[in-house]
């Protein structure tokens, strides 16, 4: 099945071959789509893998889910297809709350969709003006304003060097707290670059494009989601079941290689242990020994895709 014109606007489904490949020995059961977003992922994967495939897709953005709803009718999935607008974090209390015990697949898109990113009014973009939210849905325990206006300087340098693994972090933190109150996105990206050294601002990119990230990672605490979320999958998942994880950045991809790394050795001695002592098995199968990459094809139809890394792994028969 393929993405509809209006799923393609709202969010370009990445590496969606390499998805449904990896998924193709699944030919029954319920997989978990984490981040739906437009639903390219899941479109592709109902289509592919047969009628005895369900979905329960999670995403947190209500816009994603009023889109997703629009569509709905046009889908003929009947009960194939069921969307709940939860982060995916709640994974495990979402399935008791629907009577469902594990699954065979998940899935987890990381990020931000295109539609975020392009969505003014939503504060993601340091290239047009927007106000300071950057939350991803509702629940995000804060807004970029609160982040900007009202953490101390200490406070935000940590998070813009670890979080958006900028160098420049305490004199961006030190510009953007001497400006307060910054009203707007295009206010703070003035701010950053105004902070980084000419010589740094001509190459790498856009100079805010670091402290952008390490705002909406902390506004949304991305990074705990993905534990918890990862975690929680990995538990409910059913033996021969596949897990997926495509990420864009270092400090989520690092999380899942660790992760999966550990799941898949089964040790959970500490790192200087000379000899493995806890004698746990393996719960993992590592499919991807390395991260899959997009193929230049793929990036030069949708250059967000660059940086992506694609992880996955099969649950290990009891």
């Amino acid at each position: 099945m393929n993405q509809t014109p209006e799923s393609r606007k709202f969010h370009e489904a990445v590496m969606a071959e390499e998805v449904v490949e990896l998924f193709r020995s699944l030919h029954e059961g319920l997989i978990v789509d984490a981040t739906y977003g437009g639903g390219g992922h899941s479109l592709r994967l109902l289509g592919a893998l047969g009628s005895n495939v369900r979905i329960l897709a999670f995403d947190r953005d209500p816009d994603a889910i009023s889109e997703a709803e629009a569509r709905s009718a046009d889908t003929n999935l009947g009960d194939r297809l069921k969307i709940v607008n939860r982060n995916y974090r709640d994974m495990e209390e979402v399935l008791i709350e629907q009577s469902m015990e594990s699954f065979s697949g998940a899935l987890f898109d990381l990020g931000v969709s295109s539609h975020q990113i392009e969505e003014g009014t939503r504060g993601f973009s340091y290239r047009t003006a927007g106000p300071l939210d950057m939350r991803m849905g509702p629940d995000a325990p804060h807004t970029a304003a609160e982040l900007v206006n009202e953490w101390p300087e200490a406070d935000l340098a940590r998070v813009i060097r670890s979080y958006g693994e900028e160098p420049f972090a305490t004199r961006i933190a030190r510009a953007i707290v001497a400006a307060r109150p910054i009203r707007d996105t295009a206010q703070l990206a003035e701010i950053v670059r105004a902070a980084i050294p000419a010589a740094t601002r001509r190459t790498g990119g856009h100079p805010a494009r670091k402290t952008f990230q390490a705002l909406r990672i902390a506004a949304n605490d991305e990074l705990g989601a993905l534990e918890q979320g990862l975690d929680a999958a990995l538990r409910r998942l059913q033996p021969l079941g596949r897990c997926v994880v495509i990420s864009y950045h270092s400090l989520e991809d690092r999380i899942v290689k660790r992760r999966f790394a550990s799941g898949a050795t089964g040790c959970t001695c500490p790192p200087d242990f000379p000899v493995c002592v806890c004698q746990h098995t393996a719960e993992l199968r590592l499919l991807t020994r390395k991260p899959l990459r997009p193929t230049d094809e793929e990036i030069s139809v949708n250059p967000r895709a660059r940086s992506a890394r694609l992880r996955a792994v099969e649950k290990v028969a009891a």
